[in-house]
């Protein structure tokens, strides 16, 4: 499995989770699994790592050449996709995820037996 990389399982010193995968406890339960029951490293605040980790990347990524980042600009955007359940598990996205905020969207919406009440999101 880790042989793409040049690794062994072994070689691994810390396991060390970061964004959404923190909260996940079967997640957390196969990773253990994984690595002979080795205790995850939860001393790191995972959403200032993830932050942090974008923002290296962006330096790394970017064209300068000295590797610092001047001017960094954060978007705010949804989380989840937005939507209203328009039938029966049947749901109309209005705002997609990763849509940056603030947005707006505008849709009628009628009623489903005969029609007469309008309503504007």
């Amino acid at each position: 499995m880790f042989e793409r990389w040049g690794m062994q399982k072994q070689d691994i010193d810390d396991i060390v989770l970061l964004g959404g995968s923190t909260r996940i406890p079967k997640i957390q339960l196969m990773l253990r699994e994984l690595f002979d029951w080795k205790p995850l490293c939860k001393s790191i605040n995972a959403d200032e790592a993830v932050t942090y980790s974008a923002a290296v990347l962006t330096a790394n990524l970017s064209d300068n050449s000295n590797k610092t980042v001047k001017d960094l600009i954060l978007l705010y955007v949804t989380p989840l996709t937005l939507g209203i359940e328009t039938n029966v598990d049947d749901m109309d996205i209005l705002i997609p995820m990763n849509t940056p905020i603030p947005t707006t969207k505008e849709d009628v919406y009628v009623t489903m037996v005969d029609n007469q009440i309008g309503l504007t999101i």
